[in-house]
């Protein structure tokens, strides 16, 4: 019985090691693509979605709140809060964005304290990307990160899916 588990541990380990690596490059790539689907699909269906503070459901929801509920559908647990998630993940440079990232604003108005909001890349075409967030006047919609009302508040952004 021992010899026969051993035999079956060695073929298990040829077949492994005989399994080339672009293939197993390949089948994380598309784990990672699959991940980044189920995530921008899932923000896509909150769309039109009102804007309520705390909130995480398709009744209100706001900027974390929406992060919460699309990574979740792929399997990863991020914070509650815009601040909290923008220290999960690793960072990403501006110019490595890449669709299923976090984008972390900071806004300040005059006057008032200010507060952090999040959102989720969606596409990046010609150095254009896009977003999807809970903005507090319109709700859930996609907008265009190049415009300088987000672009100068950008904090950062942040991979979740590896």
């Amino acid at each position: 019985m021992i010899l026969k588990s051993i035999k079956l541990s060695i073929v298990t380990l040829l077949l492994v090691l005989a399994v080339p690596l672009d293939s197993v490059g390949q089948k994380i790539k598309k784990a990672r693509q699959a991940k980044t689907t189920t995530v921008i699909s899932t923000a896509k269906t909150y769309m039109g979605t009102p804007y309520q503070y705390g909130g995480t459901s398709g009744q209100g929801i706001d900027c974390s709140g929406l992060m919460l509920r699309c990574f979740e559908k792929a399997d990863y647990k991020l914070p509650r809060t815009a601040l909290e998630q923008s220290k999960f993940g690793k960072k990403v440079s501006k110019k490595k964005i890449k669709p299923g990232d976090i984008v972390f604003f900071k806004f300040k108005a005059k006057g008032k304290k200010s507060w952090y909001h999040s959102g989720l890349v969606t596409s990046v075409i010609n150095d254009k990307p896009k977003f999807i967030h809970a903005s507090s006047s319109k709700g859930v919609v996609e907008s265009d990160l190049t415009k300088d009302y987000y672009w100068k508040s950008v904090k950062g952004f942040r991979r979740v899916i590896k």
